[in-house]
């Protein structure tokens, strides 16, 4: 089964530093689209996370970077992996979605997920409740999410948000509605919240991946959804730096046995976008080949 390539861009401490943040960025998004990505990610965090390294690194806002990235872009779609519940309400990140995808020519993609950065959240005075209190939001999000962009506008009561008229004029133009990604491994919660609601999920390639797809399945047999239905990404590592081609051909194969169509791999140097002629000419064409 073929597999797409996403390219995560999850660190922006590059060596111009910020004055030539945007000129870099926009060059690395457009040669990125030019050679066949399907697809362009950021992380939706406010400060660095600490497997890339410290806080005080260089983060860009996730929306307003998606929307810097559509202007420099032309077919590849656009999303975090993945945002934060917490860190929008549910009525104005349907509105965000909405936008980017309205301005990239039906593009978007919503990436999301409960949240787990307190540190961050706890510094710039972002909601931060109970692990149970997210989740319960999460679920709630979704249906908002789900019902503007149909263009229901039912005034939603729920235990967390509560919304007036659910008025999103103009409606995406993605249909049904921009894909809804649930970033996520939980067993007992966010694998079964994919299974009721999602069109995507995103997983880590670990060893216990096999069984996190069991899980997802039995929750689709629970709920009555159709599990090959639901598109399976991994978020993988493009590391040129560390593996060869083959080396990375060989693990999107046997992602690609496992079911899986869309690997978002980050590279060390993304700024860097002479390596993306090893994309264009060995690794893009494998994998579609799958």
């Amino acid at each position: 089964m073929p597999v797409k390539l996403g390219l995560h861009i999850a660190n922006f401490t590059w060596p111009e530093g910020a004055p030539r943040l945007g000129a870099v960025l926009a060059d690395v998004a457009a040669t990125a689209d030019e050679v066949g990505f399907e697809r362009i990610s950021v992380m939706d965090h406010v400060w660095q996370i600490g497997v890339m390294g410290p806080p005080e690194h260089e983060m860009l806002e996730a929306y307003t970077a998606l929307g810097f990235l559509a202007a420099h872009t032309k077919t590849a779609k656009l999303l975090t992996l993945v945002t934060g519940v917490t860190y929008r309400d549910p009525g104005l990140l349907a509105k965000a979605i909405t936008t980017l995808d309205v301005l990239s020519g039906g593009r978007a993609i919503m990436g999301i997920g409960a949240a787990w950065n307190e540190e961050e959240s706890r510094g710039l005075g972002l909601l931060f409740p109970s692990t149970k209190e997210r989740f319960e939001r999460l679920e709630e999000a979704l249906l908002i999410l789900r019902q503007m962009f149909a263009g229901d506008e039912t005034a939603f009561e729920g235990k967390h948000y509560r919304l007036g008229r659910l008025l999103n004029s103009p409606l995406p133009l993605s249909r049904p509605h921009p894909p809804i990604l649930i970033g996520g491994g939980g067993e007992k919660k966010t694998l079964l919240l994919v299974a009721k609601y999602a069109d995507e999920c995103n997983l880590f390639p670990t060893p216990e991946v096999q069984h996190k797809l069991d899980v997802l399945k039995r929750h689709c047999d629970t709920v009555g959804r159709n599990y090959d239905e639901i598109r399976k990404t991994v978020l993988y590592r493009f590391d040129l730096a560390e593996k060869s081609p083959k080396e990375i051909i060989e693990d999107l194969g046997r992602l690609s046995a496992l079911g899986f169509d869309v690997a978002h791999g980050g590279l060390t140097k993304a700024y860097d976008t002479s390596q993306f002629e090893i994309f264009q000419k060995e690794i893009l064409p494998a994998a579609e080949a799958l």
